[in-house]
């Protein structure tokens, strides 16, 4: 993560995909190792494990793919920044190797174009918009209403590449392997112009979408790991440590979860006081409940009031209207923030004079820490009440816990360190049913209200279908 920014910069300009085979081939050779030792060499928190189910369904779409039958986007979960490693494994390793075994031939590679966030090189840097440029990425900004370079290019290599195309459906990372955050309809509209297109040029290829399910475990239950990374929080956030006997140390989530609740409730009623005291933001002390309200579904509920307005203190400095979900208001604030510090409407802003440098470079900064406001929010968007109640496991804690890892780090740092490490994991990939979209593209073109509805009902099924693979 970069540190914070304090000068105005160029435009973010689109990155050309330039597909080069023999830097996916070296990809593919080092990605073992880039899985297992992707954060710190020196550490035990990579992904040393990959199942995967169903996977002779994909190897059937990429042998009618090869043989012109059909066109197929690949939409896959996105709970954690290690998917992208995990799906390229998928494809490059499993795919093949079930496909030899099920007797179904492939003439090429087993690959895809992939659509990715710009911001992504923002944080990690320009060698990874090159990279990504070699292996088939596609660059979209995810809060533009349109972002018409990138919809053209993904279009044209939905309907004419050589290769399939893979997106999230989601739009982001949500932290949760047993959630799937609302979808955006890019994914379903993608589908509908390939139609399209096919029927233009009187192609006769089949459109598909196919659902693919991730979710993380770890090896060994990490519970010792999160008693120290609790007490950790607990101590940076001014709480007394309740750190558990290590005797005791994986008998009672129950334990964990007390713990848990505690750090969270202080947590919120700093911020609450935070953002009442020096943004002026009115929030009553106590919030209205029923009889059968839980504590867990109250220290929701004031969660979100407080995301909401955490939100509105950034929206409110861009000029932003506060529409849809938080998902949709943290895209569009992104927006914003880029728009005010990689300056598109500044020819070269090395040839501007001291005096507008000087406004640009003070705009770009101020612009950078509203922005902070919505990262807050941003990281704990899938937060619910039971989602720990529901299954007690270490990796339910550890999603949560390091949820707020990252909070706290944003607040006292001006750098997001990286996680702490608390085990070796496995990844478990579960490819679904195809969807066909040709079948459902007639009924779709009857006027631009039958248009709306078909691409929202398509989002819904496929919403379905994914929460459908997440194993227990």
């Amino acid at each position: 993560m970069p540190r914070s920014i304090q000068s105005t910069q160029p435009p973010l300009k689109f990155i050309p995909q330039r597909f080069n085979p023999l830097v996916l081939q070296i990809l593919r050779w080092f990605l073992p190792l880039i899985l297992r030792f992707r954060t710190r060499p020196w550490l035990p928190a990579g992904i040393v494990h990959i199942e995967a189910k169903n996977t002779e369904v994909l190897a059937e779409l990429y042998q009618q793919f090869q043989a012109g039958k059909i066109r197929f986007l690949i939409a896959f979960r996105h709970p954690e920044v290690e998917d992208p490693l995990c799906m390229l494994y998928l494809l490059s390793r499993i795919v093949p190797k079930v496909a030899r075994q099920q007797g179904i031939p492939l003439q090429d590679r087993v690959h895809s174009y992939f659509l990715y966030d710009r911001g992504m090189t923002v944080w990690a840097g320009n060698w990874l918009g090159w990279l990504f440029s070699q292996v088939g990425g596609v660059p979209v900004r995810r809060g533009r209403r349109l972002d018409r370079q990138a919809i053209q290019t993904a279009r044209e290599l939905f309907a004419n590449g050589k290769l399939p195309i893979a997106v999230a459906p989601e739009g982001g990372t949500n932290g949760h392997s047993g959630i799937v955050s609302p979808l955006e309809p890019g994914v379903a509209q993608m589908g509908f112009w390939c139609v399209e297109d096919l029927q233009k040029a009187n192609r006769s290829e089949t459109v598909v979408i196919i659902p693919i399910g991730i979710q993380y475990r770890y090896i060994q239950p990490p519970w010792s790991k999160l008693n120290w990374l609790l007490s950790k929080l607990e101590a940076d956030s001014g709480l007394p440590v309740q750190s558990i006997n290590q005797s005791n140390i994986d008998s009672s989530p129950e334990i964990y979860h007390q713990r848990l609740c505690r750090l969270a409730e202080h947590l919120i009623t700093e911020m609450e006081e935070f953002y009442r005291r020096f943004y002026h933001q009115d929030i009553p002390k106590t919030i209205s409940t029923v009889e059968s309200t839980s504590p867990n579904e109250l220290l929701i509920a004031r969660l979100h009031r407080l995301l909401d307005k955490a939100l509105q203190v950034a929206e409110e400095y861009f000029g932003v209207q506060p529409q849809g979900n938080f998902i949709d208001r943290c895209r569009r604030l992104e927006e914003a923030g880029w728009n005010y510090i990689y300056r598109e409407d500044l020819a070269d802003i090395n040839t501007l004079p001291p005096f507008k440098r000087g406004l640009a470079d003070w705009i770009a900064e101020e612009a950078d820490l509203r922005m902070r406001h919505m990262r807050l929010a941003e990281s704990f968007v899938a937060v619910t009440a039971n989602y720990i109640e529901e299954q007690p496991t270490s990796e339910r804690f550890a999603e949560t816990i390091l949820l707020i890892f990252d909070m706290l780090s944003r607040i006292k740092d001006t750098t997001l360190p990286g996680r702490p490490s608390l085990g070796w994991k496995q990844a478990q990939i579960t490819v679904g049913e195809p969807i066909s979209v040709t079948e459902r593209w007639l009924s779709s073109q009857a006027d631009r209200q039958a248009a709306r509805q078909g691409v929202a009902n398509l989002t819904k099924d496929l919403q379905v279908a994914l929460e459908k693979l997440i194993v227990d």
